[in-house]
């Protein structure tokens, strides 16, 4: 089973290198100004997740810096038990006015960072 997850992943992680989508242009005060309100947020996940790659190709075709925290390692899985509630990816965490939102589905995430950024 072991082996069969791992080649998914490495075809899963293929697959998204091939037919990478391409970034929305904006002009450079803009993304400056989505640059600083991506700097509040992080995705906490696992790279060959097939949820997580959905999300990232969003953050891609959105040309969104946000930042990506591997699940994997055990200090961040030990910060997104403890701050976000449970082991579950992908997870984005972002914070404004000294709050902080975690959300958990791949389509609610999608569906946050398009309405706020599209």
């Amino acid at each position: 089973m072991q082996v069969v997850r791992w080649l998914l992943g490495r075809l899963i992680l293929t697959g998204n290198f091939v037919f990478s989508p391409k970034s929305m242009q904006r002009s450079s005060e803009a993304q400056t100004k989505v640059n600083s309100e991506t700097a509040n947020m992080a995705l906490y996940q696992f790279p060959a997740c097939p949820f997580c790659v959905k999300v990232r190709r969003s953050m891609k075709r959105l040309n969104l810096n946000v930042e990506l925290r591997d699940a994997k390692t055990p200090a961040i899985e030990e910060e997104l038990v403890e701050q976000g509630g449970k082991r579950k990816v992908p997870c984005l965490r972002i914070e404004e006015n000294g709050q902080v939102q975690w959300l958990y589905e791949s389509n609610d995430i999608i569906a946050q960072l398009e309405k706020r950024f599209a």
